[in-house]
């Protein structure tokens, strides 16, 4: 079986790089862009960085800024009838995952309008055509959108997310430019940056991991680590290495898939309006500690797994443990982690016990769960909720 790395063809990174944005625009000879962007960027003059630079080159643009944290399919819908109205041919994404997520539904179903019903795009969608040229630009250090072939909108009809796969949605061009997060709030940053060491762990203990995605993941993981704790608390540069380290773990989980701490938070999110990040932080150390007690697993070969983490997570001489010990410490290293940065321990007061039986049928057919490396039921799912309210 082969394996598959799908990136951006062109990212660029670093203080300043949406300098290169009106460059990009004219090269592609673009007439007219859609902008995509949060209400909130838009309030605190984060999008008009971008704009000022469309504006002063002359480029013509329209912003839709319709967008909603965790993206509907009404959200989409009405970006694809704002595209068309505006006869745009292009996309400058800005935001953190809402905004790229709800901007990648467009622009795929822009040039393959038989997904028009959004929810057809769920799982591996069989689309022809590449997305409308879009250049993406994060405002989060945590989704790494930007990079990956996955996006998730939320069916509100059915209080579920789903998650789409689609290596026709990639955005041509990334920029990754940490002065646009320099603005993000403790608690976002903190959300965000524990979604992605929880991209770059679940991607590193998925199924389907492998050398090259192994290199960026533990990368990922030692940048995080490193990185988290200054960044939440506003050094520029933790902000900058947190830019880097998110999207290092994007161009690994994007290729690979990710596993039940996302199949699970999917559901918190569209059920109790949990941010993705938060949920996906709470559950990241309990599900690292279960998948390593897998009965079918080999003991010897998790923890030499686990040992690899818990030295890129900073544990000293993490990478000489062996077994039971190299879990312990990879797992104690992650909850600490959340503990420092204000991730709360457990779903207490978030999940209620009578509706455990949906949200586990909901990450059971979540398009993340397959990766995981420990085979589950529902039953499974529903005990693990269970044990952490």
């Amino acid at each position: 079986m082969s394996n598959r790395i799908v990136l951006n063809k062109i990212s660029y990174h670093g203080p300043g790089a949406i300098a290169e944005i009106p460059g990009l625009v004219k090269a592609q000879g673009s007439k007219k862009v859609f902008v995509a962007s949060d209400p909130d960027l838009v309030k605190f003059g984060v999008t008009k960085k971008v704009t000022d630079l469309l504006d002063k080159a002359k480029i013509k643009y329209v912003l839709f800024s319709d967008i909603k944290p965790n993206p509907t399919i009404e959200n989409v819908k009405a970006g694809v009838a704002a595209f068309k109205k505006a006869k745009a041919d292009s996309i400058v994404a800005i935001g953190g995952g809402s905004s790229m997520d709800t901007a990648k539904a467009i622009g795929i179903i822009a040039n393959n309008p038989k997904f028009a019903n959004v929810r057809s795009l769920e799982g591996v969608a069989p689309t022809k055509n590449d997305a409308v040229f879009t250049i993406a630009v994060p405002t989060t250090a945590g989704t790494a959108a930007e990079v990956t072939i996955n996006y998730v909108i939320t069916d509100r009809q059915k209080d579920r997310k789903f998650v789409c796969v689609d290596m026709h949605d990639i955005p041509l061009v990334a920029v990754v430019d940490p002065d646009m997060m320099m603005s993000m709030p403790k608690g976002l940053c903190a959300n965000t940056g524990m979604d992605a060491l929880t991209h770059a762990i679940e991607g590193f203990t998925t199924k389907g991991a492998w050398e090259m995605t192994d290199m960026f993941h533990l990368k990922a993981v030692e940048l995080i680590a490193a990185n988290l704790r200054k960044s939440v608390k506003g050094d520029p540069e933790g902000r900058k290495q947190m830019a880097l380290a998110q999207y290092v773990a994007g161009m690994g989980f994007s290729n690979v898939g990710l596993g039940i701490a996302h199949s699970m938070a999917h559901p918190l999110s569209a059920f109790y309006d949990t941010p993705h990040g938060k949920a996906c932080a709470i559950l990241l150390p309990h599900v690292l500690k279960y998948n390593a007690e897998d009965p079918k697993a080999d003991v010897k070969k998790v923890g030499a797994r686990y040992a690899l983490l818990a030295k890129a997570m900073g544990v000293k001489d993490g990478d000489k443990l062996k077994g039971k010990a190299a879990i312990k410490a990879a797992c104690d290293a992650v909850a600490k982690l959340g503990k420092d940065v204000g991730i709360p321990a457990d779903l207490k007061g978030i999940v209620q016990e009578k509706d455990i039986p949906f949200l586990a049928h909901s990450a059971y057919v979540d398009a993340c769960r397959p990766g995981n490396p420990r085979d589950v039921t529902e039953e499974d799912l529903a005990a693990l909720y269970r044990s952490l309210i």
